[in-house]
């Protein structure tokens, strides 16, 4: 069974008192539904940039963002699906797998989601490494890490599986286990490719499931991107006989840290005067008017047809589900007669 070692360090501890401060400042600001969901979808397309250009993916922000709204650009096709295969899995992080109790195979059809059609041997898509790996620079040949043996990968990630299933693992706090999983996946290395996004897309899973990051409105791997050497380094910072995780956790935290302050003072700077005063707080909005608002950030408005064809509801519906938004002053009505179309107020 596997078993993190760690210890609680005064920086760990200071870092998740601040962590836990600056969250419920986002979750209680008076956002509107427009801005959650820009939030939402910069967090992912910042993300799926930075996890991806961390392995050596050539597209910048500005594609990755093009990408997400299904526009062209030129770029490899492994580079382009790289990208893809990222923002799909995220926008979809809540339903990866069935439940909140983790198997060895939600973790191959992880890999298998991250890794589709971008390796060089298609057979290593979502299954575990045949062939011993090393960890090091492909220019100088310097070896950082030799992982575990093949034969034991299986039961080393059975192992882990297990144990974040655990009560003890449950009740130690998001940051904490997400650092920890990050780090065992890492060092196990399962895979002959892909382990770094696969590692980071579990650690995203565990944030959100535990009810840290629900909202997705945190970019972790930013940080491990604008800094490459000092993540490698706080990888390798782990003793491989003690395996003790301190260190890294500490480096871990403070990412989370640094991602959850930068969102901070986005939200503070969006919640406006206006907002504040009329105590208006955090609308709420059902799963149906969420994708209303989602499809006019992405189309600039909306019409009593589209949504009849998104929904294949009547357009008596249609018009119940406008009025709604309209009195929440979520939508303002723009033209006339068949003219009519809708935009975020």
């Amino acid at each position: 069974m596997f078993e993190p070692n760690f210890r609680y360090t005064n920086k760990i501890v200071n870092l998740l008192s601040k962590i836990s401060a600056a969250r419920e400042v986002i979750l209680n600001s008076p956002l509107i539904p427009k801005w959650e969901i820009e939030l939402r979808r910069e967090a992912i397309i910042r993300s799926a940039h930075s996890s991806t250009h961390i392995e050596g993916n050539r597209l910048n922000l500005e594609q990755v963002s093009k990408l997400e709204q299904g526009r062209k650009i030129t770029a490899t096709r492994k580079d382009r699906r790289e990208v893809l295969n990222y923002l799909s899995i995220l926008k979809k992080i809540d339903r990866i797998i069935a439940g909140n109790t983790l198997t060895v195979k939600d973790i191959l059809k992880m890999h298998r989601q991250v890794t589709k059609d971008t390796l060089e041997r298609p057979e290593d898509c979502g299954a575990f490494r045949s062939r011993y790996v090393v960890v090091g620079n492909r220019v100088t040949g310097e070896v950082f890490f030799r992982p575990p043996k093949n034969e034991d990968v299986p039961q080393l990630v059975e192992n882990l599986a297990e144990w974040l299933n655990l009560r003890e693992a449950n009740e130690l706090d998001p940051m904490i286990a997400a650092g920890i999983a990050h780090y065992e996946f890492v060092r196990i290395h399962p895979f002959a490719d892909g382990n770094g996004r696969t590692g980071r897309v579990l650690a995203s899973w565990i944030l959100h499931t535990r009810g840290f990051d629900t909202k997705q409105f945190f970019c972790l791997d930013d940080y491990y991107d604008s800094d490459r050497p000092a993540y490698y380094k706080a990888l390798q910072s782990v003793n491989q006989t003690t395996l003790d995780l301190t260190k890294w956790l500490e480096y871990f935290v403070e990412g989370v840290h640094v991602s959850v302050q930068e969102v901070k003072e986005r939200v503070i700077r969006l919640s406006s005067e206006r907002l504040r005063k009329t105590k208006r707080g955090q609308i709420a909005l059902s799963e149906r008017q969420m994708q209303i608002v989602e499809f006019i950030n992405l189309h600039g408005k909306i019409t009593n047809r589209d949504m009849q064809k998104i929904f294949k509801i009547s357009n008596r519906a249609a018009l119940d589900e406008i009025k709604k938004l309209l009195k929440a002053k979520v939508l303002r009505q723009k033209g006339k007669g068949r003219s009519v179309y809708y935009e975020l107020s």
